[in-house]
């Protein structure tokens, strides 16, 4: 007889000051993010961080993961749960929506059949994925260049502000002009600007 299975729970714990580093993943690891789904997720992300007041420190989309940097506005307030909801449900709906109007068969494979018998679509993979408090400027600088530096680890690009879907030309200040489909970025809180 086997041993119970233990699973993780995630406990958010939040610091008044502190900025959050959020990653989570696509159903299984799979590349669904395309070149449209990632439009939509930049629109979905711009929406929830005004709807949550947070602000957007970085970010960097990949084929099949997301990593944000977010600090919220209301220090003593963060609403990253709900942050996180407000996010992923719209895109998973959108998503689902334009696979069953498309007929796209992907709709099968991201269509499970639960225990109780009932379909549920799955677009992220399930769980609260990875929340970490920074609560230093070397800390969130660190958490930058990680996060930035994603798709050069990966081969997708040389440098990380050749990466269209990512906050690097933003901090490389790089002169030609933002892709308007890019949610805004805005910066280090002013509690690391010492």
């Amino acid at each position: 007889m086997g041993q119970p299975v233990q699973y993780k729970t995630l406990q958010r714990v939040h610091d008044p000051g502190d900025c959050h580093e959020l990653t989570f993943s696509c159903f299984q690891r799979l590349p669904l993010l395309n070149e449209t789904r990632l439009a939509l997720l930049a629109e979905c992300l711009t929406n929830a961080l005004r709807i949550c007041d947070l602000n957007l420190v970085a970010f960097v989309f990949m084929p099949e993961h997301v990593h944000l940097i977010v600090y919220p506005e209301n220090p003593a307030k963060p609403q990253i749960s709900r942050f996180l909801k407000a996010l992923k449900q719209p895109v998973s709906q959108q998503v689902r929506n334009r696979l069953i109007g498309e007929k796209d068969p992907l709709i099968n494979r991201l269509t499970l059949k639960r225990r109780t018998g009932k379909l549920e679509f799955h677009f992220w993979q399930q769980g609260p994925g990875y929340d970490r408090n920074l609560n230093s400027v070397d800390a969130v600088l660190a958490a930058i260049d990680y996060v930035h530096l994603n798709p050069v680890r990966r081969g997708l690009c040389t440098r990380p502000e050749d990466w269209l879907w990512s906050s690097a030309a933003h901090y490389a200040d790089v002169t030609a002009p933002k892709d308007k489909r890019l949610p805004p970025i805005h910066g280090l809180p002013g509690t690391f600007l010492f």
